[in-house]
């Protein structure tokens, strides 16, 4: 396999002394997964960032070994990583698609409606505007994986209140149907993340 693609990076763990396992969304194979080669130099450090677009090229040479993937730094969101509220929610949009979605699957839907959320953080850390899309991503990525959308959390008025109900909500459906025994670590970046919302709004 030799895949050469537009990516965003969702997901990075270390692997062995210098490299680490890497999930990345693409618009045309969905999640995918691979191994970088030096992640820890000083070089790849700020590349590997969750958020960040990348030119990404995946080489697998058996069907049974992990693919290695070697990256190429498009659009930085390290930038605005030192806003709170902007770190938290790129930090619990990226942690939801690298846990929620199956691997090799392509959601073209979900990958443009991630790079929308990404992008309207990246233009408004305030986030009033980019809540809205983070609650319609959640319900989006419900409803692809088969378990509907709710009706009553579109929180379209983008008023305080409506968004931390429509948070919650969606929070709780995510929790019961996708994240299973993975809801400890990855909902704590989405608790995070609504204390600081909660917190702006007060």
């Amino acid at each position: 396999m030799h895949i050469e693609t537009r990516s965003i990076i969702c997901g990075v763990r270390h692997h062995g002394e210098q490299g680490a396992v890497v999930r990345l969304l693409t618009p045309d194979y969905g999640l995918m997964v691979g191994y970088v080669r030096g992640a820890r130099s000083r070089t790849m450090r700020p590349v590997l960032i969750p958020s960040n677009e990348v030119a990404a090229r995946f080489v697998q040479r058996s069907p049974d070994q992990m693919p290695s993937v070697v990256v190429e730094l498009v659009i930085s969101r390290g930038p605005i990583m030192g806003e709170s509220l902007a770190a938290g929610g790129l930090d619990w949009a990226t942690a939801l698609t690298a846990m929620a979605l199956p691997e090799n699957h392509p959601y073209p839907q979900l990958f443009d409606a991630l790079d929308g959320v990404i992008r309207a953080i990246e233009a408004a850390p305030s986030a009033r505007r980019w809540a809205v899309a983070l609650v319609h991503y959640e319900q989006l990525i419900l409803s692809t994986l088969g378990f509907g959308r709710d009706a009553d959390g579109d929180a379209q008025s983008g008023d305080w209140p409506d968004l931390l109900t429509a948070l919650s909500k969606s929070g709780s459906r995510l929790d019961e149907h996708l994240l299973g025994d993975r809801r400890t670590d990855v909902m704590a970046a989405r608790h995070r993340l609504l204390d600081r919302l909660k917190r702006a709004a007060a």
